[in-house]
């Protein structure tokens, strides 16, 4: 059990971004692909320091637990940009998807061995990992991919708009998300329905 577990927390992330990377027309440098994936990884850390002192330490942190889509969310497109700006690899908008994605993905990732290892409570390690595969990590590539494509549109405008959004639009469908208790699931599909347009979008542009 504990391999499949381990396998679990790890393989639904793969899986995602092995889809993502191999659509990509123009495949992007394996090791700036790994870096990518290594940082949003370790963003992790300092998200679970702010979450912690602006969440945790309040008296009722489940009614504040919105705050974490916010926190989250901008520590990955501080990671996005900054990872991105004046890279000669960057040149088209689906390599602001693939690089979201992978940035997103590595912190699901660090996240997911947190709540299945550490974090698991009265839960089954493997229940945890089996609940994580099908919604927080879906979740996270979903704002990977929606913030990547806001980023690729302000590359090619450069209008400031398109920045603004790239970092509003997830963090409020990441926010909303941890503060729904009943409608979380059909929130998700709604999101991963916004998400295959705009990731068929950027791709059919990148085939014409």
């Amino acid at each position: 059990m504990e391999i499949q577990t381990l396998l679990l927390t790890i393989s639904p992330s793969l899986a995602i971004l092995a889809y993502v990377i191999s659509s990509d027309r123009f495949q992007e440098p394996p090791r700036t692909m790994i870096a990518a994936f290594v940082l949003g990884y370790l963003i992790c850390l300092p998200s679970g320091e702010l979450n912690h002192l602006l969440i945790d330490s309040t008296s009722e942190p489940e009614n504040y637990s919105f705050i974490a889509g916010f926190v989250e969310e901008a520590l990955k497109f501080l990671a996005i940009g900054l990872f991105l700006w004046d890279r000669v690899e960057f040149d088209e908008p689906m390599d602001a998807i693939v690089y979201g994605t992978l940035v997103s993905l590595g912190f699901a990732t660090f996240e997911n061995y947190e709540y299945v290892y550490v974090w698991n409570g009265e839960y089954s390690s493997f229940t945890v990992a089996a609940a994580r595969a099908v919604s927080a990590v879906p979740l996270h590539a979903c704002c990977g991919i929606i913030m990547g494509f806001f980023i690729g549109r302000y590359f090619l405008s450069y209008r400031r708009k398109y920045l603004i959004i790239s970092f509003l639009v997830p963090a409020l469908i990441h926010a909303f998300y941890n503060f729904l208790e009943n409608y979380y699931m059909q929130f998700l599909i709604a999101v991963i329905c916004l998400t295959w347009y705009l990731y068929n979008k950027t791709k059919k542009e990148q085939h014409d």
